[in-house]
C-alpha cells in the first residue's frame, strides 16, 4: 500500500498534459527548469517561481478502525509566455489559454471519463487558484501559477 498518492498522480498529469492536443508545442517540464530554456511557451508540473513547494499534502483516518487515510493535495504548476514583442495583451491571453487546455484535459468527458481521476491515482482533481504576473523584460511576458488540487485514498 502507498504511503502516498502524490507521485503516480503528478506523473499521471504529465501524462495528460504531454498527450493533450491543445499543448502540443508547448514545453511540459516535470519540475524546475534545469537549463535555460528559450521556447516562448511552458509549462510546470510540480514547480513554481514563488519558491514554493513541489507538492504540498496533508492525511487524515478516513474513518473509525484506521484501515483507510484521505490524502488532499495541491500540485502546484506554473505556465508562461513570452515573446520579444511588447504586446501584454497578447502574452496574458495566451498563457490563459494554456491553463485552460490543462483545466480542459482534466475534465471528464465521454472520451475520457477517468480524466478528473489522473488515471485512477486519486478521487479526484481539478484546479483552483492561480496568480498572474506580467513583466516587460526583452520582450512581454505573462505568467500564471495554478494549483491542481486533488483528494485520494489510500
Amino acid at each position: 500500500m502507498p504511503t502516498s498518492r502524490v507521485p503516480a498522480a503528478v506523473d499521471a498529469l504529465l501524462a495528460i498534459l504531454r498527450a493533450a492536443p491543445a499543448l502540443a508545442g508547448v514545453v511540459i517540464l516535470d519540475g524546475p527548469p534545469v537549463q535555460n530554456l528559450t521556447g516562448p511557451e511552458r509549462l510546470y508540473v510540480g514547480w513554481s517561481p514563488d519558491g514554493g513547494p513541489a507538492v504540498a499534502l496533508v492525511q487524515d483516518f478516513n474513518a473509525a478502525g484506521a484501515r483507510t487515510r484521505d490524502e488532499q493535495f495541491l500540485i502546484n504548476c506554473y505556465a508562461e509566455v513570452w515573446s520579444g514583442d511588447i504586446d501584454m495583451q497578447v502574452q496574458r491571453s495566451r498563457v490563459f489559454e494554456l491553463v485552460a487546455a490543462v483545466e480542459t484535459a482534466l475534465r471528464a468527458t465521454d472520451a475520457d471519463p477517468e480524466a478528473p481521476t489522473l488515471s485512477g491515482t486519486v478521487l479526484w482533481a481539478h484546479l483552483t487558484a492561480g496568480d498572474l504576473g506580467q513583466e516587460q523584460s526583452e520582450g512581454a511576458r505573462a505568467g500564471l501559477v495554478f494549483t491542481v488540487s486533488c483528494m485520494a485514498r489510500i
